[in-house]
């Protein structure tokens, strides 16, 4: 059981940090709704974690530690460990799920950068997907077919949110258009980063962000048949809202430098409005043959670890190299960190 001061923290963790999920969450049952609060507060704080720090090498080895610790049955003595814990035993969460997420985190640690639009539909494979199979976990949802597209929904919901911020992380130095993208139409990437702006060449690639996703929401929705009746217009509206944002972004030519696509409260409650009714028509319309189609073959891995609870897995070899590497560089620093010290002395 989650104790009901943590509870109240994780709630208040995403009321304040992710508006859009904590809008589509007031649609979820009781039942589903406070797990799924649980574990986007605790995905979410870690992705602020390494986002917002200067040491991310280090904010990625300690979230190592604390998922470790997570699965050992002794979670770090703090609200969203502790909850995450109580998730993790209640639903029987493979532990292959969270830690993709950790990946992808990792990975923005390395600040790398992605050469194909399949290499960044892995990483919104780690830092999306992942959570959407963690969602369907907690709604008891094991089936391959609903599970690729879950996968589907948060690929899209991930490439919309990097066509939101091409120029926010630009002026951060981040980069996450594909670099085949950027070679094909002559954009130097330092360059653009240097002096973030609104290109034809860079609004041309948006648009593709934006276009690709689109497929993948149209996907996903056949998935939503196989979740629980109650949990549907939930899961609507998380699409709708995130969609929301590429129409936004359309109206702005898809000029995501000079400002940020924004969508208001009104919005979001027609959208809210849009899920239920679709919900409910899911009980009368006939399953869409797009159920059928495969998950990406990024996605591969998460659909078959969420359908196969039984099967334990260690840290991946890739995974422990990335650790490794990590640490390193946290170990370069604070020895850079101690010789500045001892000079200034």
């Amino acid at each position: 059981m989650i104790a009901a001061a943590d509870m109240a923290h994780c709630h208040e963790a995403i009321r304040h940090g992710s508006l859009s999920f904590h809008a589509a969450s007031k649609l979820l049952p009781a039942s589903v709704r406070n797990p799924a609060l649980v574990l986007y507060a605790f995905c979410r704080l870690a992705d602020d974690e390494v986002d917002l720090t200067q040491h991310k090498a280090a904010a990625v080895l300690d979230l190592r530690d604390r998922l470790e610790r997570v699965y050992a049955g002794r979670p770090r003595n703090a609200p969203c460990d502790r909850a995450f814990a109580a998730v993790v035993e209640e639903f029987e969460m493979p532990r292959a799920l969270p830690e993709a997420l950790l990946e992808g985190l990792a990975w923005d640690a390395e600040e790398r950068r992605y050469r194909t639009l399949r290499d960044l539909h892995a990483y919104s494979a780690r830092v999306a997907s992942a959570v959407g199979a963690m969602m369907c976990v907690l709604m008891r949802v094991r089936d391959p077919l609903a599970l690729a597209r879950a996968c589907d929904l948060g690929v899209a919901m991930q490439l919309t949110n990097i066509a939101r911020d091409v120029g926010e992380d630009a002026r951060e130095g981040r980069l996450y258009l594909p670099l085949e993208w950027l070679e094909d139409l002559g954009v130097d990437p330092e360059a653009f980063l240097a002096d973030p702006t609104p290109d034809p060449r860079i609004i041309r690639m948006t648009r593709a962000l934006i276009r690709e996703a689109d497929v993948l929401y149209a996907r996903s929705e056949a998935g939503v048949r196989g979740l629980p009746i109650a949990a549907r217009p939930g899961i609507f509206a998380a699409r709708y809202i995130y969609a929301g944002i590429g129409g936004k972004l359309r109206r702005m030519q898809f000029d995501s430098i000079s400002g940020r696509a924004r969508t208001g409260r009104l919005q979001k409650l027609g959208w809210l409005g849009l899920a239920a009714a679709r919900a409910s028509a899911t009980l009368v319309m006939p399953c869409s043959p797009l159920i059928y189609a495969p998950p990406l073959p990024e996605t591969a891995f998460l659909v078959d670890a969420a359908a196969r609870p039984q099967v334990q897995t260690d840290w991946s070899e890739n995974l422990l190299s990335t650790f490794a590497q990590l640490a390193q560089r946290d170990k370069l620093r604070k020895e850079t960190l101690m010789g500045v010290h001892r000079r200034s002395i």
